[in-house]
C-alpha cells in the first residue's frame, strides 16, 4: 500500500513538472562535456568513478593518525573531496595542499560556514547568524557578504560552502534550524538566500541551498533522530519549498537534502535523503533542477537510525542525490553501489552523469588548473580589516527596535537625566555598559542568573534614585537559544523595570525567547540584537544614545507580543559614532600603522611615557587607542579612561566657548576691551584693547608672569600673606597637599596683569595673559559661578563628564596621570592638579590652564566646534559666529592666529609647522604644554586629540617636539583618507 502510495506522489508530480520552469541553470553545467571533463573520465576506473561522488569528514585540529586515513581514503579509495570541520585556516589549508598533492584527481573542498569560516574555523570571522541577517533591509549588504565568505573560504583552499540555509523557520521550538534560518517569511527567506547565494557564486565559490524540502517546521534535531513533517502538500509546496525555487530561478549551484520524514512527499517513511519521490520526483522532475544535490551529512542519526553504513550511502545515490557528504564507510559504500549497478537498480551511464556534473563543478571552480594555497600572510588575509568593518556594518544593519515609546531613544537631554544600567547575566562590567559609558556618566550594576534575593532587594532600591534605567540582557551561550535561564527572582526584578516610564531593554538573546521573558513588551525602549557578542554590545550602546541608527525588521513572530515585519526606525549620527576607519573613508591598515609605529618611537625615545590618540572623520570615532605607561618608573598602563592636564588646550574649551555664546546674545563684543567687563582695567595700558586683537595674540600684551616667584624672598621662603601649609578660611586655595594661597591672592595675580608692560609692537606674540581673565569676565557677564556655567550650558549637556577642572575632587587618583615631577615650586610630583603654576594659584581654575579630560569627552566638545557649534541635535555656537572665530584675524600683519583658536602657518615650515603638510587652512585647534594636541578640519571633517604627559620628569624633555610625533601622526591621517 505505501508502495502504490509513492508511485501516485510520482505520477502526480511528474504532471506538475513544467509548472516550474528554471530561469537560470547552475553555472558549472557548461563544463560537463568539457575536454578537461573528457580526459578525467577516461581514465578512471567505474569504482574510482563511483568515488568521486564521496565526501569525506576531515579535520585540521586532529593528530597525524588522522591524516594518515584521509590519505589512505584518497590514495585507495580515490574519493572525490572532503568536507572540513573543526580546526584553523592555516593548517586547513596545509592539509588539503598536502591531500591535493596524493590525489590522482583534485579535490572538491567544502566546509559548513553559514555564518563564515568562524562557523568552524578558529581565529576567523563569525558574522551574524541568518536570523539577524533576515532583519537587514538592504540586500546588497547580503550580496557583500557572500562575496567576502566566498574570498574567505577559497583563500583558505576550499570550493563549496554548504550554505546558504532557506529553510522557513515557523516552529519557535526548532532546535536545529531557529537562529540559522533567516525567518518565517517565504518572500524575505529567498530574497536573502538569493542575494547572499549569488555573492559566493559571483566570487566562484559554489553554493548549496539547503535543507530541501524544508527544516523549518521541526522540533527534532535530525542529528540525534528523524523528525517527521506532517503537513499537506500544498503546504509544503507554498511554503517550505518557496525559497528553494527561487534559488533555482536565481542559479544555485546545489541543493542539500535534509534528513526528514515527510509522509506527504513519501509515505514510506524513509528520509528525505534516501527518497525518491522527493529528490528525483520533486526535486528534479518537477522543480527542474540540474545542479549539485548534495545529502546531508551521512553520519547523523536521521538517517543512520535503522540503516546500515554502505547500503545507506547506496539508497541515496539511487534515490537521485549527486554527492554523499560524510560518508562513514567509503570501500562499503563504493561496493554497495558497484553492486547496485549490476543489479540493473541504477545504470553505469547515470553514475557518469553524475561524475561529469561533479568533475565539471571542480572546472569551474578551477580545479583544472589547480595550484597550491599559499600559506604566507594567510591568517592575515582572511581575517581583514574590511572583512571586520563587514561584520560591524551587518549587525548595525541588523538592529531591530521594537519599542520606543514617546522617542526614549537617542536618549537626548542628558544633563537632566540620571542613568543607571543593569546588565542581566553578568558577573563584571559588560562591553555594553562600558560603550554606554563613552556617552555620558551611567552608575553599572551586574546581576548572575540566580542572584540572591537580598542582592536583588538592594539594587532596585538603588535603582529608585535614577531617572532612566537601561538594562541588558545577555546570553549564556555564544548561540542564541531559544531558553531563559534567569532564575524567577531576576525575571521579577527584570519586570520591575520593564514598568518604570522610563526603562529601556537591550536584548540580545534569541529572539524567540522574548516570548518567555513576562512584561518585556511593556518597556518604553526595547533593541533586539539577535545574539550576544562585542559588536552587538558596542553598537546596541550607540543606538540608545544616538552614535548609530536602527531599521532592522523582526524577521519571526514572537508569540502574540511581536510579529515579523515590526521594526521602527531610529535617528542615527546624532553623537559620535564608534565604527571602523573604512566607514568614513579611511584606510585601516595606513591609520593604525602609521599611528603605532610614531607613538612607539616617542615611547621608546622617552618622549613620553604613554598617551591617548582619538581621531575622528564624518562624526565617526575610527580610531581610540591608549599607549603605555602613566609614569616611566611605574607599572600603571595608560587606559582610554584616564584623564590628562590639557595645558593650553583649556584656552579653547573653556571661557572661549562661553564668551562665544555670550556673543551669539549680544552680551560679550569682541571690539570691546577688557576694561568693558572689569573696570578694574579701566586706567590701565590695556584699557580698550579691543578682544579681537587679545584673543589673537596681536594686543602686544607680555605672554606670561612668573606669579609664583613674586611669592618669595630672597632666601627661597613664602612671603607670610602667601602661603601656609594648612588650609584655613585666610588661605582655602590649595596647590598642593601642604601647600594653601591666600584668599586675596587672586587681586594680585589680576593687579600684575594690570600693570605688566606692553610689547613695543603690535604683532603676534602669543600670551596667556587675558586667559586669566576670561572666567570672572563670564561671571560678571552672567551672574553665575564659572564652572557652573560651563558645565551646564556645554559638558553636561554633551555628556562630557570628566572634562572637568581639579578632577581630584571627583575622580579616583588612579585614573588620573601625573605630570612633571615639581621640585622647584610645590616640591612634589603633580598629580591631579594642574601642572601650569598661574592656572593652580587661580584655585585650578582658569581659562589658561586647568581642564582635565579624557579623549573621548574632549572628542565631544571638539566634534561640536567641528559641526560649527551643533551637537546632537543641539546649537550651542551660531555657525558664523563659529566660522568668524576659526577664521585667521590678521594675515595681513603676518599672524596667522584666530580668535582664540589656533591655526595653520600661513605658509608650510616644514618640520618646524605647527601642522601636518595637509592640514587645510580652515583647519584650527590648539596645543599644550604638558604634550597635547587637539585640531579639526572642516574640508576633511576631521577631528584629532593627541593627550600625553611628555613634561615627564620635567617640562626640560623636550623630546616630543624634536621628534615631531603629534604633526607626523596628524600627517597619517591625512594619508589614510582613501576618498
Amino acid at each position: 500500500m505505501k508502495i502504490k502510495t509513492s508511485l501516485l506522489i510520482i505520477a502526480a508530480l511528474l504532471i506538475g513538472a513544467n509548472l516550474h520552469a528554471q530561469e537560470q541553470k547552475p553555472p558549472f553545467l557548461k563544463y560537463q562535456n568539457s575536454q578537461w571533463v573528457d580526459s578525467i573520465m577516461e581514465n578512471l576506473t567505474p569504482n574510482e568513478r563511483i568515488a568521486q561522488l564521496i565526501m569525506v569528514a576531515a579535520y585540521s585540529n586532529r593528530g597525524p593518525e588522522h591524516k594518515q586515513e584521509i590519505l589512505k581514503s584518497i590514495r585507495e579509495q580515490k574519493i572525490g573531496g572532503l568536507i572540513f570541520f573543526q580546526g584553523d585556516a592555516r593548517t586547513q589549508a596545509n592539509l588539503m595542499n598536502d591531500y591535493q598533492l596524493v590525489s590522482e584527481v583534485p579535490l572538491l573542498g567544502a566546509i559548513d560556514a553559514e555564518w563564515g569560516l568562524g562557523m568552524r574555523l578558529d581565529n576567523t570571522i563569525s558574522y551574524p547568524f541568518q536570523m539577524a541577517l533576515g532583519a537587514i533591509q538592504n540586500d546588497s549588504l547580503i550580496y557583500e557578504l557572500g562575496q567576502e565568505v566566498a574570498r574567505q573560504i577559497k583563500r583558505s583552499g576550499l570550493h563549496l560552502n554548504f550554505a546558504p540555509v532557506v529553510d522557513v523557520n515557523n516552529n519557535p521550538d526548532n532546535p536545529v534550524i531557529n537562529f540559522r534560518s533567516f525567518g518565517e517569511n517565504k518572500e524575505n527567506v529567498s530574497q536573502k538566500g538569493i542575494a547572499y547565494m549569488q555573492g559566493m557564486q559571483d566570487a566562484n565559490l559554489l553554493t548549496t541551498a539547503k535543507h530541501f524540502p524544508g527544516h523549518g517546521d521541526t522540533d527534532t534535531d535530525s542529528h540525534y533522530a528523524l523528525p517527521q513533517i506532517n503537513h499537506a502538500f500544498n503546504r509544503l509546496d507554498s511554503l517550505e519549498m518557496h525559497p528553494f525555487k527561487k534559488l533555482i530561478d536565481a542559479g544555485i549551484g546545489g541543493v542539500m537534502v535534509a534528513h526528514l520524514d515527510i509522509p506527504a512527499l513519501d509515505s514510506t517513511g524513509v528520509p528525505s535523503t534516501l527518497s525518491k519521490p522527493i529528490i528525483t520526483g520533486i526535486l528534479k522532475d518537477r522543480l527542474g533542477f540540474e545542479g549539485l544535490i548534495v545529502t546531508d551529512a551521512m553520519n547523523m542519526k536521521g538517517v543512520t537510525e535503522g540503516n546500515e553504513p554502505g547500503i545507506v550511502d547506496k539508497d541515496a545515490i539511487l534515490a537521485g542525490n549527486d554527492l554523499l557528504e560524510f560518508t562513514e564507510d567509503v570501500p562499503k559504500a563504493i561496493a554497495e553501489i558497484r553492486k547496485a549497478i549490476n543489479q540493473g537498480l541504477i545504470t553505469q551511464a547515470e553514475i557518469d552523469k553524475r561524475v561529469r556534473k561533479l568533475l565539471a563543478v571542480k572546472q569551474w571552480v578551477g580545479l583544472d588548473q589547480y595550484e597550491p594555497t599559499p600559506l604566507k600572510n594567510i591568517d592575515e588575509e582572511i581575517s581583514t580589516l574590511e572583512a571586520e568593518w563587514l561584520n560591524r556594518k551587518l549587525v548595525e544593519a541588523s538592529l531591530t527596535v521594537l519599542k520606543n515609546d514617546q522617542n526614549i531613544m537617542p536618549v537626548k537631554e542628558l544633563q537632566d537625566v540620571k542613568i543607571a544600567s543593569v546588565s542581566f547575566g553578568a558577573k563584571k562590567e559588560t562591553v555594553f555598559q562600558e560603550s554606554l559609558s563613552l556617552y555620558t556618566d551611567v552608575k553599572h550594576f551586574q546581576v548572575g542568573l540566580d542572584a540572591k534575593t537580598s542582592e536583588l532587594k538592594k539594587i532596585f532600591e538603588e535603582l529608585k534614585a535614577f531617572d532612566l534605567i537601561i538594562a541588558g540582557i545577555h546570553d549564556d551561550s555564544r548561540f542564541p537559544r531559544n531558553t531563559m535561564k534567569f532564575s524567577n527572582s531576576v525575571q521579577n526584578l527584570m519586570g520591575e523595570i520593564f514598568e518604570e516610564p522610563n526603562s529601556i531593554v537591550a536584548y540580545f538573546k534569541n529572539p524567540y525567547s522574548l516570548n518567555k521573558l513576562k512584561g518585556v513588551e511593556n518597556a518604553a525602549g526595547l533593541i533586539l540584537t539577535y545574539q550576544d557578542n562585542k559588536i552587538t554590545q558596542e553598537l546596541a550602546a550607540q543606538l540608545i544614545f544616538g552614535g548609530v541608527g536602527a531599521n532592522g525588521k523582526l524577521p519571526v513572530s514572537v508569540g502574540k507580543k511581536f510579529k515579523s515585519g515590526e521594526g521602527l526606525e531610529v535617528e542615527g549620527g546624532l553623537r559620535l559614532k564608534y565604527t571602523s576607519p573604512e566607514d568614513a573613508g579611511m584606510n585601516s591598515e595606513i591609520l593604525n600603522g602609521g599611528i603605532d609605529s610614531l607613538m612607539q618611537q616617542a615611547m621608546d625615545m622617552k618622549a613620553i611615557p604613554g598617551g591617548q590618540i582619538l581621531v575622528a572623520r564624518k562624526g565617526k570615532v575610527v580610531f581610540h587607542k591608549a599607549y603605555g605607561l602613566h609614569d616611566y618608573s611605574d607599572t600603571v598602563k595608560v587606559k582610554k579612561t584616564d584623564l590628562y592636564d590639557l595645558a593650553s588646550v583649556t584656552k579653547i574649551s573653556s571661557a572661549l566657548p562661553a564668551i562665544m555664546k555670550l556673543a551669539d546674545e549680544g552680551k560679550f563684543d569682541l571690539d570691546a576691551g577688557i576694561d568693558t567687563y572689569l573696570p578694574f582695567f579701566r586706567n590701565s595700558n590695556k584699557a580698550g584693547v579691543p578682544f579681537r586683537e587679545i584673543l589673537a595674540h596681536q594686543a602686544r600684551f607680555k605672554p606670561w608672569i612668573a606669579y609664583w616667584k613674586n611669592t618669595l624672598r630672597k632666601n627661597g621662603s613664602y612671603r607670610w600673606n602667601t602661603f601656609k601649609k594648612d588650609s584655613s578660611a585666610r588661605y582655602p586655595v590649595k596647590v598642593s597637599e601642604n601647600l594653601w594661597l591666600h584668599r586675596r591672592y587672586q587681586k594680585k595675580m589680576f593687579r600684575a596683569i594690570k600693570k605688566s608692560e606692553l610689547e613695543e609692537e603690535a604683532k603676534y606674540k602669543y600670551s596667556g595673559l587675558a586667559f586669566y581673565l576670561l572666567p570672572t569676565i563670564v561671571e560678571e557677564i552672567t551672574g553665575e559661578d564659572f564652572r557652573s556655567y560651563i558645565n551646564e550650558n556645554f559638558y553636561d549637556k554633551l555628556g562630557a563628564t570628566t572634562l572637568t577642572y581639579n578632577p581630584s575632587e571627583e575622580f579616583n587618583s588612579a585614573s588620573i596621570v601625573p605630570t612633571e615631577h615639581d621640585y622647584f615650586f610645590r616640591h612634589k610630583p603633580i598629580k591631579g592638579m594642574v601642572h601650569d603654576e598661574g592656572a593652580v594659584m587661580m584655585g585650578g581654575i582658569s581659562a589658561n590652564a586647568g581642564l582635565f579630560s579624557t579623549a573621548n569627552d574632549l572628542a565631544k566638545l571638539m566634534q561640536m566646534y567641528l559641526n560649527m557649534g551643533e551637537y546632537a541635535g543641539v546649537r550651542y555656537i551660531e555657525e558664523d559666529t563659529f566660522k568668524e572665530w576659526t577664521k585667521t584675524q590678521f594675515p595681513e600683519n603676518d599672524n596667522h592666529r584666530g580668535l582664540g583658536f589656533d591655526k595653520p602657518y600661513l605658509e608650510y615650515k616644514g618640520e618646524s609647522s605647527n601642522t601636518a603638510k595637509d592640514a587645510s587652512k580652515a583647519s584650527f585647534g590648539h596645543t599644550g604644554f604638558t604634550g597635547i594636541m587637539a585640531w579639526m578640519d572642516p574640508e576633511e571633517d576631521l577631528l584629532y586629540l593627541f593627550l600625553s604627559n611628555r613634561v615627564l620628569p620635567t617640562r626640560g624633555n623636550t623630546r616630543l617636539y624634536s621628534l615631531n610625533t603629534r604633526t607626523n601622526i596628524q600627517q597619517v591621517l591625512y594619508d589614510a583618507i582613501e576618498e
